[in-house]
């Protein structure tokens, strides 16, 4: 899974970068690319956002198949990016939720949330609607000739409480305990997850769009 999402990376960067007209893009990575770091660092930071990047050999002894291959193929992305200078962004989603979204893509929800007990532990599950993640994406392109740049994390809602676990297995159609069965298990360590860039931008970028309306 994770060489043939690095491949399509690869393969849609050098296509853009190829086409004269094209020289912005936005590509939807993962938050699963930001979060997955090595906790027994002494000195990690407990604040994961657009500056995180999970740790390859961490999602490799975790069979994290799925956080790999947008690990690496967000890191293609940018190496091609800079290579033929073609301005990119990046928006990094939580789990995408909304109406029937789950069981309409049931593949990638369910691999989403391989080692969804561990980030639930640690306060690093979290959702966001695919309206909003439709809106970060217009808003982040929209304002690449300006002042977007970068990574963007981009998420609603983090599931911090067992029914809110409860709840969105629910709505997965999921066993409660695939989200928070076993989290006492692991280590006590309690992160910051923060969208605030992306925040600022679509704070800003709404009023924008409010005046000249």
């Amino acid at each position: 899974m994770a060489e043939i999402e690095v491949k399509a990376s690869e393969n849609v960067m050098k296509a853009c970068a190829r086409t004269s007209s094209v020289r912005n893009c936005v590509l939807t990575s993962s938050l699963l690319a930001c979060i997955w770091r090595d906790s027994s660092q002494h000195d990690l930071p407990l604040l994961v956002n657009h500056d995180s990047w999970s740790n390859e050999a961490l999602c490799m002894e975790k069979k994290l198949w799925f956080a790999l291959g947008k690990l690496k193929a967000e890191k293609v992305a940018w190496k091609i990016a800079e290579e033929m200078s073609l301005k990119l962004t990046t928006i990094c989603p939580g789990l995408i939720t909304g109406p029937q979204f789950s069981h309409r893509n049931p593949t990638a929800t369910i691999a989403y949330l391989k080692g969804a007990q561990e980030m639930y532990a640690k306060g690093l599950l979290a959702t966001v609607d695919v309206i909003r993640l439709a809106e970060a994406h217009v808003a982040v392109f929209e304002a690449m000739n300006k002042t977007a740049f970068g990574r963007y994390i981009c998420f609603d809602r983090i599931i911090a409480r067992d029914e809110e676990a409860e709840k969105l297995a629910s709505e997965i159609g999921i066993p409660p305990n695939r989200i928070c069965g076993n989290s006492l298990e692991f280590i006590p360590t309690h992160f910051e997850l923060s969208n605030k860039k992306l925040n600022n931008l679509m704070s800003r970028t709404i009023r924008n769009w409010h005046g000249q309306s």
